[in-house]
């Protein structure tokens, strides 16, 4: 069956779905929000809720990272970002906080390359893993395909409980012929950790990258609040659809391994409790947030976010965004919620749903009904 659209004589392409386009539906049963679970379980970690933080410096620091974990989720730090490459990043913080507020600022841009030429010193790698680790939570760190090679050793040294590897894409066949290529199914043969590796945004990609051995496969691609990847490379996947292929690859990878799970993590566009309802509903196990978070108080880049796409040092494409601050971590998560528009209370939000559609977890809530339903502002 194919749903592809003619869209000239020469060329034709599949209608895709992005999570503003789809609606879940409730069924006969409804449930206490107070009798739902949301709990999530990747190898041996158990978190009391489906969140991990994107590492993104204006979202995560080794505190708020830290802050998370005590809370139920993952906390990711990026260890290419300012915490690696300062001793005390706070005044390249606040400095890039108080740039000129003008979206597609070429001497915003600028100013970020700049800031972000420092180099990473595997020290600072292994303090702040180190700081993570003492606080007893969870200890996650994130390197590009790009660094993972040059690093991963510091970081594995530094007791990381799991490793991403996160790009704006990564494919399990990268070619190269400049440089020997990270070859991810050695890789992660031959780390002891759980690594979840990401974005793919397709059911082929995604298969391919759960045949490395991955743990978790990270799905999305140039979607989330700051990326203008869409405007600059002309790629885009819209994450309904995404989801939902890489959930059939998820399904056939285990049919083909024996049994074998890998994690869907949808990454990119969780900005309101609706969206991460319906990813999970489009069959992630969990989601990755960036300007959720950026939105709490304690967040690293006070109501500004920004990704490393934003100063890339040869094609930036992603701004600084404002995202406001809606209040603490913890009423960002849980509540109680004084925002109407889905910033605020996103664990509640979920569990809500779930028991609006009558679900009891997160694996049941994966086979709710869903319907097209274009956004129209409700």
């Amino acid at each position: 069956m194919t749903y592809e659209i003619e869209i000239g004589r020469g060329k034709r392409g599949r209608r895709a779905y992005s999570l503003d386009d789809i609606a879940v539906v409730p069924n006969r049963r409804t449930r206490d929000p107070k009798d739902v679970s949301v709990s999530w379980q990747i190898d041996a970690y158990q978190f009391s809720m489906p969140v991990i933080a994107a590492p993104m410096d204006s979202a995560m620091s080794p505190k708020t990272a830290i802050a998370l974990g005590r809370l139920g989720g993952l906390g990711v730090l990026d260890l290419e970002g300012l915490w690696t490459r300062y001793e005390d990043p706070q005044a390249v913080l606040d400095e890039i906080s108080a740039l000129e507020d003008e979206t597609n600022s070429p001497a915003v841009t600028g100013r970020m390359q700049e800031l972000y030429k420092a180099p990473i010193q595997p020290e600072l790698i292994t303090s702040r893993l180190a700081e993570i680790r003492e606080a007893g939570v969870t200890v996650a760190g994130a390197l590009t395909p790009q660094r993972t090679q040059e690093h991963y050793k510091t970081v594995l040294a530094a007791g990381v409980d799991i490793f991403v590897i996160r790009g704006t894409t990564v494919s399990a066949e990268h070619v190269s012929k400049d440089h020997e290529p990270l070859n991810l199914k050695q890789f992660i043969y031959e780390l002891d950790v759980p690594v979840i590796v990401g974005g793919a945004a397709g059911y082929t990609p995604a298969l391919h990258l759960m045949r490395t051995g991955a743990a978790g496969v990270l799905v999305g691609f140039g979607g989330g609040a700051t990326t203008t990847t869409r405007r600059a490379l002309g790629i885009h996947a819209p994450m309904a659809s995404a989801i939902s292929d890489v959930a059939a690859a998820r399904r056939d990878y285990m049919d083909e391994s024996g049994g074998r799970y890998v994690h869907v993590i949808a990454d990119g566009g969780m900005g309101t409790s609706g969206d991460i309802v319906k990813a999970i509903a489009m069959g992630a196990d969990a989601v990755m947030l960036g300007s959720a978070l950026a939105r709490a108080e304690e967040a690293p880049g006070k109501g500004w976010h920004w990704g490393q796409e934003a100063h890339h040092l040869e094609l930036p494409r992603g701004d600084r965004a404002n995202v406001g601050t809606v209040g603490p971590m913890e009423e960002v998560l849980f509540g109680p919620g004084h925002h109407t528009n889905g910033t605020s209370n996103l664990i509640g939000a979920l569990r809500r749903s779930m028991a609006t559609t009558g679900y009891s977890d997160l694996k049941e809530f994966q086979r709710v009904d869903v319907v097209v339903s274009p956004y129209e502002g409700n």
